[in-house]
């Protein structure tokens, strides 16, 4: 368990050791993901978040295997390219035999295999004696489960537990745990094979390994109170291939470019994605993030949705779905709830359920109503379903109310927040530090506070809804959302522009005063259309200043700033999913050559990184020539929004646009990278029609090329 103080009324995460080992295997499948290290091990004296958690409890805290009593010889461990399973390589150590022998290294292989499917963990080993001789030899399985709640894990403290209990017969070990919350969580693990000495947390086989001739050893950890399926060569392989199966992609289109390291980062990206989509009651749902945030987050899944929507609106539906079922009702306090805000998060851990946490069910952003208003007419754009759009439409309403009602706490016409619960976040933004919003001097800014990009949500959220509102025949709707839209623009150039400084405020504070700070919450305002059209050149210069922009992507904030750390974690890092914005918000206002810069730094950066795999964010140090990006210690990876990241920039670098009513793919003004000459979308779907498009890289402009047309489909490119 880490060390923890408590800083500003949160839990603070002490890194009072280094690690030895950063590289991680990761899986997930609906609530259940794994963290393993290298050696597909979890070891209760390594980092904190390694393990199996299930509903957000860690259900096994140690899971151990050894050869010969000790931990064997690493020979390679990876990820399959679909995150379906882990793979591992080991050898014996050199090892001392009866009568003067040496067991050399190499001579036994172990692979080991393991996947999640339907909330238990499966595992294969298999071992093959490559001597001439028989070798006997015994292997071990060492398991634990603290069930600690992933705040737990994180730092926070508690004064009290539930009760732990174990339980062993011939070939099970079951660890319950009884709950505060009068939960009972169970893990359950079945071998095969009859152990020859079994505890309440180890098993051993002893082994005879004959030479060429491979033992397999199968069990399984279960945990639902159901038992599952006993472990066995053909259940193995039948739940292996099923979840391999099912992370195929359906409809979506495909992307293929000469560049196979970028199809490389491509690939792995989408299969990040699928792999985080989880099926809840509502629809599927992209998780945030493993390890901290493996659950409904309103403002991630959006954004998530927004980025993939061009490539499939599959997730955009299920996101949207999920989140009007859960709008809130009611004025709540504690949860920061008011009628017809959109979720923050929820959490199903025991914590959140006795309310030691707020995040059961949780309202604390300013934003995610908006964001779900922006996604809303989006899907409408990409698929021309209004009838989905219809069943919505009283979400869509109380939306709009809420952002009247409710987020605008003074009548001035900016949307602020101020948390109600006094352990709620302190900013609800999607920079949601308690330090991240700041004046120039470095003083922390006091609320309520009006940040720019939650205005400019706002602002292409009405905008957004008038269109929805016209196609539902709600004329005079639409005309005033309208009205509110372009008053909102004349508002907000009035009170955030700062002519002295070429950009507009962060925020304003609870005085009203800007604050005067370069940060990137204003490629947001891009992205949203907001900004004066002779003003957007000199954001678009000024994102990609070196102050800003670190070579691998945009900083959160200025290295001129007071604030500044580059190790922080809002104030100076890099987070993929913010500079993908930007990008998008350069596009928007055709600046796709600027857009093109952001998306070569960050897949020069996703070069670097481990299975190509951007993490939530890094740190914002300069860019040195033959050096990779300085990572971010706890980030999580993969991350949803950092994963949606390359679709959005590449989207960008296209001027890439797609409406089903009338059905048309246009072009405004594409650019690709040197390192992209060709770039082939396939099975790019619009309505009823399909087609598949070469578009190739020439010196001064990017050339499109149908290779295949099904249904009736405009495509226009603007040079």
């Amino acid at each position: 368990m880490p060390d923890v103080i408590s800083y500003k009324g949160h839990s603070y995460i002490l890194a009072t050791s280094p690690r030895v080992v950063t590289r991680t295997l990761t899986l997930k499948h609906g609530d259940t993901f794994a963290v393993f290290d290298q050696f597909g091990d979890a070891s209760p004296l390594g980092p904190g978040e390694h393990g199996v958690f299930h509903r957000g409890m860690r259900s096994l805290s140690q899971y151990e295997f050894r050869l010969g009593g000790q931990r064997p010889l690493l020979l390679s461990s990876t990820v399959h390219e679909r995150n379906a399973f882990v793979a591992v390589d080991f050898t014996n150590l050199d090892a001392s035999l009866p009568e003067g022998r040496l067991l050399k290294r190499g001579t036994i292989h172990v692979f080991r295999s393991q996947f999640l499917w339907c909330g238990a963990l499966y595992c294969r080993t298999r071992l093959q004696n490559f001597g001439r001789e028989p070798l006997d030899t015994d292997v071990s399985f060492l398991f634990d489960a603290d069930f600690a709640d992933v705040f737990e894990v994180r730092g926070t403290p508690r004064k009290r537990r539930g009760r732990i209990r174990t339980d062993k017969g011939k070939r099970t070990i079951t660890i319950a745990y009884d709950g505060l919350d009068g939960v009972t969580r169970w893990s359950r693990i079945e071998f095969a094979r009859v152990p020859d000495e079994l505890t309440t947390n180890s098993a051993r086989f002893a082994l005879r390994l004959l030479p060429k001739h491979p033992i397999d050893l199968f069990h399984s950890v279960g945990f639902e109170e159901k038992p599952i399926e006993t472990p066995s060569t053909s259940s193995f392989s039948r739940n292996r291939d099923e979840l391999i199966a099912s992370q195929r992609l359906e409809g979506a289109s495909l992307i293929y470019t000469a560049n196979e390291q970028f199809n490389h980062w491509v690939n792995r990206s989408s299969a990040d994605l699928q792999m985080l989509m989880t099926e809840t009651s509502h629809g599927p749902y992209p998780y945030a993030g493993v390890p901290w945030f493996s659950t409904t987050f309103g403002r991630d899944g959006i954004i998530t949705a927004l980025q993939y929507l061009w490539v499939d609106a599959s997730m955009a539906r299920g996101v949207l779905a999920s989140l009007a079922a859960l709008q809130a009702e009611n004025e709540v306090p504690e949860q920061d709830a008011e009628p017809g805000k959109i979720l923050h998060e929820s959490r199903d851990g025991e914590m959140a359920a006795l309310g030691e946490v707020p995040y059961r069910c949780y309202y604390g952003s300013a934003d995610s109503t908006p964001l779900f208003l922006m996604l809303a007419h989006a899907y409408y754009r990409r698929t021309g379903d209004l009838g989905f759009i219809e069943g919505i439409w009283g979400n869509v309403e109380r939306a709009l109310h809420w952002i009247d009602a409710y987020g605008d706490l003074d009548g001035d016409g900016f949307v602020e927040y101020a948390r109600h619960r006094p352990d709620g976040l302190v900013n609800q933004g999607w920079k949601d530090s308690e330090d991240s919003i700041s004046h120039s001097d470095g003083r922390l800014a006091d609320g309520p506070i009006a940040l720019c990009e939650v205005q400019s949500y706002v602002f292409a959220a009405k905008l957004r809804s008038a269109e929805l509102a016209r196609r539902l025949g709600k004329s005079s709707l639409a005309d005033d959302l309208a009205r509110q839209a372009d008053e909102m623009r004349r508002r907000f150039e009035e009170a955030f522009w700062l002519e002295d400084m070429g950009t507009y405020a962060l925020a304003l504070d609870g005085d009203k005063r800007p604050c005067q700070v370069y940060a990137s919450n204003i490629g947001h305002l891009l992205y949203c259309g907001i900004c004066r059209p002779d003003r957007a050149h000199r954001l678009a210069d000024l994102l990609l200043s070196p102050a800003m922009f670190s070579g691998w992507g945009v900083r959160t904030l200025a290295a001129t700033e007071r604030r500044y750390n580059p190790m922080s974690y809002h104030n100076g890092s890099v987070w993929p999913h913010d500079s993908a914005i930007i990008a998008a918000g350069l596009s928007h206002y055709g600046f796709t050559r600027h857009a093109e810069q952001v998306l070569t730094g960050l897949f020069d950066a996703a070069l670097f990184v481990d299975l190509n795999r951007l993490p939530e964010l890094f740190c914002g140090f300069p860019r040195q020539h033959g050096q990779g990006p300085t990572l971010y210690p706890v980030a999580c990876t993969p991350q949803a929004w950092a994963s949606g990241s390359v679709f959005m920039m590449l989207q960008a670098c296209l001027g890439l646009g797609i409406d089903a009513e009338p059905a048309r793919i246009t072009f405004n003004r594409p650019s690709l990278p040197p390192f992209l000459p060709t770039v082939e979308l396939r099975n790019l779907r619009v309505g009823e029609a399909s087609v598949d498009l070469l578009l190739v890289r020439n010196p001064q402009s990017v050339g499109v090329n149908v290779l295949r047309r099904r249904g009736d489909v405009d495509i226009r490119v603007t040079i």
